[in-house]
């Protein structure tokens, strides 16, 4: 065969539509390769972007959910407060002055101690409070004076020993100054009349410091 035929018959088959629709389709197909290719790159990348961003948002959760947990339940936590609060006030805290002197006299008989000088005072009301202060002298054996004491420190009204200072002593009989504690309600504190409690007094070198 010719060149010439050759060069011919090459033409017939460029001009061929078969020629020209497998180009065409081997073209497409490139070009989807290519398409699926980069399509899974980005798929890949926004997965990998996904992943990051649900793991930070769980990182923030879980830390949120860390800094919340102290506040779960507070209204149920704040009502019982309020709850043994106000069971504290209806047991221990006594309503008028005259409870307070009564149950002094009663702990006293029956320790088998003695109270002198006995003074009643309040201080300004704090927090709906008034604290009223008892400053007495107290004599007697040393057992009865403990027992006193344990009584004081235990019993259902609330009373706080603030101050015991030694006296004078002869044989077993103890003298003693004794200062404590308890509480009424300002409303009741201010019926009561009690003087006010007087401030502390200043030592004497802190004076001479001024």
């Amino acid at each position: 065969m010719s060149a010439k035929e050759l060069i011919t018959m090459g033409r017939e088959r460029l001009a061929s539509p078969l020629t020209w629709h497998l180009a065409g389709f081997v073209a497409l197909l490139a070009l989807s390769i290519t398409l699926v290719t980069r399509l899974a790159m980005d798929w890949s990348a926004v997965r990998a972007s996904s992943s990051d961003a649900l793991a930070g948002k769980q990182l923030q959760m879980r830390s949120l959910d860390h800094e919340t947990e102290p506040l779960r339940g507070l209204d149920q936590r704040v009502a019982l407060a309020r709850t043994q609060v106000g069971e504290f006030y209806a047991k221990r805290i006594p309503h008028n002055y005259s409870s307070i002197s009564n149950r002094i006299g009663e702990l006293q008989v029956a320790s088998g101690v003695r109270l002198t000088r006995v003074q009643y005072t309040q201080a300004d009301p704090e927090t709906g409070l008034s604290e009223i202060t008892l400053d007495a002298g107290i004599s007697g054996e040393y057992p009865a004076i403990m027992r006193f004491i344990n009584s004081v420190e235990r019993d259902q009204t609330f009373f706080i020993i603030r101050a015991m200072t030694l006296t004078s002593q002869q044989g077993g009989a103890v003298n003693l100054r004794l200062r404590l504690s308890t509480w009424m309600r300002a409303e009741d504190a201010a019926a009561s009349g009690l003087p006010p409690t007087p401030p502390p007094a200043r030592n004497p070198a802190e004076k001479e410091g001024e």
